[in-house]
C-alpha cells in the first residue's frame, strides 16, 4: 500500500509492476546514462536528473508520474522539485532499483 514521505507518494516495487501494467502514470527514470545502460525497467525512459531543468518542460502537469532511481533518494529529490514547481500529480518508486525484482533491459 502506497505511502507518503516529506509530502510524495511512495510505492512499492509491486505496486509499479501494477503502474506499469495499467498505464496509470508515466513512469520516468532519473538516474545517469551509464546507470541505466546498465540496466533499466523496459518500457521506461530515461531522463537524468541533472537535466531535469532541461526536460520539466516535456511534461504535462495534469498527467500523474513515478520517478525512479537507485534507491529512491534522487527520484524523490526529483519528485518534491516538480511538486515545487506545480506539478501535483508525482510519486517515487521507493527503495529504487535496489528494490526491484522484475524484468531488466540492459545495453551493455
Amino acid at each position: 500500500m502506497p505511502y507518503e514521505r516529506e509530502g510524495i507518494v511512495q510505492y512499492s516495487a509491486d505496486e509499479l509492476k501494477r503502474i506499469l501494467r495499467d498505464g496509470t502514470a508515466r513512469v520516468i527514470d532519473v538516474r545517469t546514462e551509464e546507470e541505466y545502460a546498465n540496466g533499466h525497467i523496459p518500457g521506461v525512459p530515461l531522463k537524468p536528473m541533472q537535466r531535469v531543468a532541461e526536460w520539466m518542460d516535456e511534461l504535462d502537469p495534469n498527467e500523474a508520474y513515478v520517478f525512479i532511481c537507485r534507491s529512491g533518494n534522487r527520484s524523490q529529490k526529483v519528485a518534491q522539485f516538480l511538486r515545487q514547481s506545480g506539478f501535483d500529480r508525482v510519486a517515487n518508486f521507493d527503495g529504487g532499483m535496489l528494490a526491484w525484482d522484475g524484468d531488466l533491459v540492459t545495453e551493455n
